[in-house]
């Protein structure tokens, strides 16, 4: 008999033990439904055990004479029976097994290393990885309807209007054919008696294009150029030899961080066919425009995964992630919970932002967690920042991160000035709050017709602290 393990996503810290009917396919990592308790819930088979069952041996009068005798314990007091202490229990049946691909041993690693670093249950790391379960469906069909190289025998005006409309929409449903032509559905019916409209079914969750290494690509300073040579190379090794390697992009702002990123993920899709790239990004940088600047780079749309997706959105994401067939996915933090199948790559931008920390429910920081887990991919992790994290300077100075060093701006663009005003030497006069040089400075600049922004640094509930 073959015995399941299953782990579900609530808040246990150990799997379940189902037995695998004989007609079903099961190997660690499998989507499955079981029974627990009176509801059948998702779950991981996380374990997959054999187990012979021997039939008992023939006993004599005597043996079963003395299997019969109840159990003293040290005080003479009955405490079982041999009968009820050997009876076993049957073993619930798994109820069904998903046809999505099982989840990698590297993503089960890294639900566990979670569950033990943050100190919280399995399951409720396992949760996170499996928000969207319509995902672990098929993706829902439409029914659409296209041209075909038949003329109907009456050609009246709607149905000419219909054909015109399917002609320049392609396939499309009836209900938009029927908008487009101002006719109705059962006209539409009937040309696809005559055979002059096919009436077809389409997977309304379309797979993401393949990105293209080199689409668009930009020229590189210097600096920029060396750096992506060295991310290059750790990505040959990488893909030649499984290991694990961080590095720190620290570049000042405008330096051009990205476009040296962008030349790590063409060198991987180059290079590794099947491999997945994640790029986090804090939830507020998550705009049209990033989305834009990928695509025009790659020469297609890159998989997105962030609160603000409809759930057919994210249920089409998760799907084609969990298949291998996503390469690019840019994300909010919890996107490192994606079932990715082969993640080599793994880019935090803005490493510094505290909006990588969760703070509710499993409390971790995603680019500590980003760093394990391309450690247990055997990938590479790129933390980039123009301020990055006193944590990250530490690592890189102590050679645990590759430290790769970007320190000037592309082309004419410049650094702005920084001055510190000294508020021992040049103290407000009184009653004011601006000390004397920062005031002739905005002087200056109102009589140029420019204008000026002051931040005010507020601590606790204070409204305002002037701190000399």
């Amino acid at each position: 008999m073959r015995i399941a393990r299953v782990l579900f996503p609530i808040a246990l810290p150990e799997p379940f033990d189902y037995e695998v009917p004989d007609a079903f396919s099961v190997v660690p990592g499998s989507y499955v439904i079981a029974p627990l308790g009176k509801t059948l819930r998702t779950g991981i088979v996380w374990e997959v055990l054999e187990e012979t069952i021997e039939e008992p041996a023939a006993s004599s009068k005597d043996a079963e004479k003395e299997t019969l005798e109840p159990q003293t314990d040290l005080w003479g007091e009955v405490s079982s029976t041999p009968e009820k202490s050997q009876k076993k229990h049957r073993l619930k049946a798994l109820e069904t097994v998903y046809p999505t691909r099982p989840m990698s041993p590297a993503m089960r690693r890294f639900i566990e290393f979670t569950a033990r670093y943050t100190v919280t249950p399995r399951g409720a790391v396992l949760a996170m990885a499996l928000r969207p379960r319509a995902g672990l469906k098929a993706s829902p069909t439409e029914r659409v309807y296209q041209l075909t190289e038949i003329s109907p025998p009456r050609l009246t005006p709607a149905r000419a209007r219909i054909l015109d409309a399917a002609k320049k929409l392609g396939p499309a449903r009836a209900a938009d054919l029927a908008e487009a032509s101002e006719a109705s559905i059962a006209i539409i019916t009937g040309l696809v008696k005559t055979g002059a409209l096919e009436a077809k079914s389409i997977n309304i969750d379309t797979p993401f294009d393949s990105p293209k290494p080199y689409a668009a690509p930009h020229v590189l300073n210097a600096e920029q150029a060396e750096a992506a040579k060295t991310l290059t190379e750790a990505i040959k090794e990488t893909i030649k030899t499984g290991a694990f390697a961080p590095f720190l992009l620290d570049g000042v702002t405008g330096s051009g961080k990205t476009e040296v990123y962008f030349e790590a993920i063409a060198a991987l899709i180059n290079t590794d066919p099947d491999a997945q790239i994640l790029v986090l990004l804090p939830e507020i940088a998550l705009t049209q425009a990033v989305f834009d600047r990928f695509t025009a780079r790659f020469g297609a749309e890159p998989a997105a995964w962030h609160s603000g997706l409809s759930e057919k959105q994210r249920r089409r994401a998760w799907r084609e992630v969990a298949n291998g067939r996503a390469r690019i996915v840019i994300g909010a933090r919890s996107a490192l919970f994606l079932p990715f199948q082969r993640l080599k790559l793994i880019i935090v931008d803005e490493e510094h932002d505290t909006s990588y920390k969760q703070g509710e429910g499993v409390i971790y920081h995603a680019r500590d967690l980003a760093v394990m887990r391309a450690k247990q991919e055997g990938g590479l992790v790129v933390l980039a920042s123009a301020t990055p994290a006193l944590e990250s300077l530490v690592n890189a100075e102590a050679q645990r991160y590759q430290w790769l060093k970007l320190s000037n701006r592309p082309g004419r663009a410049r650094l702005p000035e920084i001055h510190l005003v000294d508020l021992t030497r040049t103290p407000p006069e009184q009653g004011q709050a601006l000390s004397p040089p920062l005031i002739r400075a905005m002087r200056t600049r109102y009589e140029d017709g420019e204008q000026s922004l002051l931040f005010l640094n507020r601590r606790g509930y204070a409204p305002l602290v002037i701190c000399k």
